[in-house]
């Protein structure tokens, strides 16, 4: 199978290695290629990241996609309009208010973390339903369980659990990240598979949760590239 790490940050966003050192680091642990993500404030230069990009994966010879990540409905909105600029648009969950613009947002491909921050998941089925029904993939991000201990890991845990069961209840696509700010953060695809299982999820959920849904994310990706595409559900047709 063909894994990939949707959600991973580098020095040009706030992260602490450059992207030849994870994009290395990624193929050297078996995955297909990479999500770089960065925020609303660094798309000013984002031809500059895409030169970074199409040389890193000449290099290292590994599939390298651009995200960009809202953390508030003013950065979601202006990167709906600027959508065919770049590959994958992330929210930043936590708030319930941008949990749930994300997933009535058809140009969303992933809400991360929705439990971010919160006691509770930060979902509920209303807002699983609309996920599914808006084609946006729910994440479980590694990194929150990696940095946590104790009574909050267990909690974290426990939200991602509940998130997984609702997806699982009303179909939304779940994907799993590394979510690493470092290369030395990312973890081998096995890893993440497991820990997919240990939150509720089939060994075969678990597994299409790094391949089948983040290349369902790449077909979109693909159909946007083209001219011919001006919307989610509108394209021009000859």
């Amino acid at each position: 199978m063909e894994f990939y790490d949707f959600h991973v940050h580098s020095t040009f966003s706030e992260g602490k290695s450059t992207l030849l050192e994870i994009a290395q680091r990624a193929k050297l642990l078996g995955f297909s290629g990479i999500c770089i993500v960065n925020y609303f404030s660094q798309f000013e230069d984002i031809e500059k990241l895409k030169k970074e990009v199409e040389t890193v994966r000449k290099d290292v010879g590994i599939e390298i996609f651009i995200g960009f990540e809202a953390k508030n409905h003013y950065e979601l909105n202006k990167l709906r309009r600027l959508r065919k600029s770049y590959d994958v648009l992330l929210v930043r969950g936590g708030s319930l208010n941008l949990n749930r613009k994300a997933v009535e947002t058809p140009e969303v491909d992933i809400l991360a973390h929705p439990e971010f921050g919160r006691k509770d998941p930060g979902l509920n089925h209303v807002m699983v339903k609309l996920a599914a029904k808006n084609d946006v993939a729910i994440e479980i991000n590694f990194r929150e369980i990696l940095v946590s201990s104790k009574a909050s890991r267990q909690r974290i845990l426990h939200n991602m659990a509940t998130n997984v069961m609702l997806c699982k209840k009303y179909g939304a696509k779940v994907i799993i990240t590394s979510g690493a700010f470092s290369h030395w953060e990312m973890r081998d695809p096995k890893i993440l598979v497991c820990m997919g299982c240990l939150i509720g999820l089939e060994l075969s959920e678990s597994k299409n949760s790094l391949s089948k849904i983040p290349l369902s994310i790449i077909k979109k990706i693909e159909e946007r590239r083209s001219k011919k595409w001006i919307m989610p559900g509108v394209k021009v047709v000859e």
